[in-house]
């Protein structure tokens, strides 16, 4: 029987990079269905160790609740206190190098918090959405269509080692639960492409980061992310789930095509850029070749259809020019 109390979604690392477009879309959507079914909206919350970062100019719109994963039974007081109806998990330490460095930290972020928050909303008969990554894939190279849902987990970095195992846990503690596998997320401005700040503004501070050619992944634009893992919260899908775009594509070629739809030629595009590899960066035992994902599953079973970049950045323009 459901503990739940109130029509609340609840996020945690709803101040991320990822969170912050996901609080947005809850939001977005709980107002879209209260207008639709002429209701109150539902309520929406952000929690993590920073929860209102990105998130100031919705205060006294969203719920703000903080919580600290290092502390013993934190998020378990927390979900028993507000005890949500629907949680995003997207709470995680995502840095390759720091997972290398700190792989018990990493454990505990990416293997235990998903397991301990698993067994809460199970406990309250939550609905749980918890975000993965590709980097669960990578020690074998997959089929032409990309890994499947059914593919083993072959990762090689700390990373996502924590993060395959994290999704088992998730699954065991919560059977209803859905685990999506997420790909490279990016934006217009390039965060998330692979400099080390947002590339646009990297490249007008004239610099030329170097991004990977030979590093293949399905990259999808951060808010339509967002907006897929809200519309997942009301499905009856549970298990694992891939949400992946529809290109392959290398980081290269994705900075390239961003560079050019902020005002860059495609000449000066590539002299902006440098062109190396993953050996060049010296990561090239920790990030695999080819992680892209078939989310051939999300398309047809779920009506999930995440867009390519250059429909992404022609939407984002079209909605520019109507601003």
């Amino acid at each position: 029987m459901s503990r739940a109390t109130q029509d609340l979604t609840l996020v945690l690392g709803g101040s991320g990079f990822l969170g912050r477009h996901v609080v947005r879309a809850a939001l977005d959507e709980g107002r879209a269905r209260a207008r639709r079914w002429k209701k109150a909206a539902g309520l929406v919350g952000s929690a993590g160790r920073e929860p209102q970062r990105g998130l100031e100019d919705l205060a006294g719109q969203i719920v703000f609740a903080r919580f600290d994963l290092a502390r013993a039974g934190e998020v378990e007081r927390l979900l028993s206190d507000l005890a949500p109806a629907r949680i995003v998990l997207l709470t995680a330490l995502a840095k390759l190098a720091v997972c290398e460095r700190e792989p018990a930290l990493a454990r505990a972020a990416n293997t235990e918090l998903p397991g301990r928050v698993a067994a809460a909303a199970r406990a309250l008969g939550a609905r749980l959405v918890h975000a993965s990554t590709d980097l669960v894939f990578g020690g074998t190279p997959p089929r032409e269509s990309g890994f499947r849902e059914t593919d083993p987990t072959e990762p090689l970095s700390v990373y996502g080692r924590t993060k395959a195992a994290g999704e088992e846990l998730v699954l065991r503690e919560h059977p209803a639960a859905l685990v999506v596998r997420l790909p490279l997320l990016w934006d217009e401005h390039g965060a998330g492409c692979g400099a080390g700040s947002p590339l646009i503004e990297a490249v007008r501070r004239d610099e030329r980061p170097l991004l990977f050619t030979d590093e293949w992944r399905t990259p999808l634009h951060v808010a339509e992310a967002a907006r897929h893992l809200v519309r997942c919260l009301a499905l009856r899908a549970r298990g694992l789930l891939h949400l992946g775009g529809p290109e392959h594509i290398t980081r290269y070629d994705l900075g390239l095509e961003l560079l050019v739809a902020s005002g860059f030629s495609a000449e000066e595009a590539r002299a902006r850029l440098r062109a190396g590899t993953r050996a060049d960066a010296g990561t090239a035992e920790l990030r695999p070749e080819d992680v892209c994902l078939d989310s051939t599953l999300a398309r047809e079973r779920h009506a999930l259809a995440p867009c390519g970049v250059a429909a992404s950045l022609a939407a984002l323009r079209s909605t520019e020019a109507r601003a």
